[in-house]
């Protein structure tokens, strides 16, 4: 018989049978549930070089031929688990990154084994309805407007960017896609404080305006946007031809958690019309608080606002969402018709096709761990874990602020800041102030590697603080009263070894 009449029956290397799915998938499964029971007696980190790193994995070039999936995954199983840095370990204190809830891990790999291209309606049915609820529901928890748009993104870098998009198109009295940042020959410019994220900076450049678009206006004495400076700023571009469109506010800045004078803010946008927005990809979801944070109910003002459900709501990575009050400026901002899109046309039963609310096309589907942890936990969950948060915080401001080696400097939502001091230093001298940056600064370095905790670091007013930021729902009481035991022992070694080499102290 000749073969283009024999049935074709093909055999893929990278396919794995249903049986031998299931052996490896329960191995795995055990492997994390092992990590994820030993993770209080593990280090936060390996501390190992980059160069330890890649000797690891070799440089060989790909390989010709395949291995045992079996063999493979209990390697990489071995390297991860041996290697890495663990977020969720209960003394990563460091970035604004939470300890991922296990019930998104498994959601990811539901979610992964479904593959829905979550671009277009047709090709996710369901999972483009669950992100459409997941949506709703984040803006629902941070009091936002009803009715309101949104899209979820890989992170609050991008949730800022689609805010920035939307109101550079809303905002210009010419077709701004059409004709780009030509228009009527002045400069948009866009108005933030010096604490907001470097997302700004990218967002000003990728969008054609350029970083000299960007005023950056100082901050008040709490460290959030002076609005005395801003309003002479937005009249200074006025008068000088420019062209105000947007402010920016933050809602816990990545350095201390200050949170901008939102509803003070949203005043002056609705006085010069402009688009406010809100940076929130941290400290939003503090907004869920039964008893509130005054300063977050001016979220409901914003014409757009950033979340990241991978901080406080304690999703895997990725995952941050961008909310827009109104959702024609979203849709106007994106969306394209070409002719290899089919869309039936049933204003009764329109769905909702995400490529045109955001700048993908193939989009993954993020929502359902978002999704799956919201309803495990719930409102009333999420409530207390952020509660949680921000007390351990909190507490450890108080125990810096009582140590006679510590210095506390801020605390705001569950962001401390402190630094080392030892305790004959005579401080107040610019030798000093340069020798005590110096000290925390290698301080920290030790910390980072060594790790009994892991923290970050800022710098207020010329002063290289230690940073602890708790986004973690397995930090403890006993996990936060550790640290000034460890960053002070670990302090006078450096501190010992540092001093002797420069006089005058």
């Amino acid at each position: 018989m000749d073969q283009n009449e024999k049935p074709l029956k093909r055999s893929a290397p990278i396919e794995i049978g249903s049986e031998e799915f299931r052996r490896l998938g329960y191995k795995i499964v055990d492997r994390v549930a092992d990590l994820l029971n030993s993770l209080p007696n593990r280090p936060v980190t390996s501390g190992e070089s980059p160069k330890s790193i890649r000797q690891l994995l070799g440089s060989s070039s790909v390989p010709e031929q395949g291995c045992d999936p079996h063999r493979l995954m209990d390697e990489t199983a071995d390297l991860l688990l041996n290697h890495s840095l663990f977020n969720g370990h209960a003394r990563f204190l460091g970035y604004i990154t939470s300890s991922a809830a296990p019930i998104g891990a498994l959601g990811d790999l539901l979610a992964a084994a479904i593959n829905p291209n979550v671009g277009g309606w047709t090709l996710s049915p369901m999972a483009s309805e669950i992100e459409a609820q997941t949506i709703r529901w984040i803006a629902e928890m941070i009091g936002y407007a009803g009715g309101s748009s949104g899209v979820l993104v890989s992170g609050g870098n991008m949730a800022n960017f689609i805010g920035f998009v939307a109101a550079r198109k809303a905002k210009a009295n010419w077709d701004m896609r059409a004709r780009g940042l030509l228009g009527d020959g002045r400069r948009p410019c866009v108005y933030v404080s010096k604490e907001t994220h470097t997302w700004i900076q990218k967002a000003a450049d990728l969008c054609g305006l350029g970083t000299d678009s960007i005023r950056w206006i100082e901050t008040d004495e709490r460290l959030r946007i002076d609005i005395a400076v801003l309003r002479k700023t937005i009249q200074q571009d006025v008068e000088n031809g420019n062209l105000p469109f947007l402010v920016v506010g933050t809602a816990g800045t990545v350095s201390t958690g200050a949170i901008d004078p939102l509803a003070e803010l949203a005043a002056i946008c609705r006085e010069h019309n402009l688009w406010f927005h809100v940076d929130g990809a941290y400290g939003g979801f503090a907004a869920v608080l039964p008893e509130g944070l005054p300063e977050l109910g001016a979220l409901s003002q914003a014409d757009s606002v950033a979340v990241d459900p991978h901080k406080w709501l304690y999703a895997p990575l990725e995952a941050g969402c961008a909310l827009v009050r109104d959702p024609t400026h979203l849709h106007e901002a994106f969306t394209y018709h070409p002719p290899y899109y089919h869309q039936p046309e049933d204003p009764e039963e329109a769905p909702i096709n995400y490529h045109e609310y955001g700048p993908q096309n193939s989009r993954g589907f993020r929502a359902l761990k978002v999704w799956l942890a919201l309803r495990q936990v719930g409102r009333q969950g999420y409530q207390q874990m952020i509660q949680d948060d921000i007390r351990l915080a909190e507490e450890l401001y108080r125990l810096a602020a009582e140590h006679a080696e510590l210095e506390a400097v801020t605390q705001s939502l569950s962001i401390t800041t402190f630094r080392y001091i030892p305790s004959d230093l005579r401080t107040g001298s610019h030798k000093a102030v340069a020798y005590l940056n110096q000290l925390n600064t290698e301080l920290l370095n030790r910390l980072q590697t060594g790790g009994e905790v892991f923290l970050s670091n800022t710098i207020v007013k010329g002063q290289f603080l230690l940073r602890a930021c708790v986004v973690n729902f397995r930090t403890s009481l006993s996990d936060i009263r550790a640290i000034p035991d460890i960053v002070t022992r670990i302090g006078r070694v450096v501190d010992h070894e540092s001093r002797p080499h420069i006089g005058g102290l």
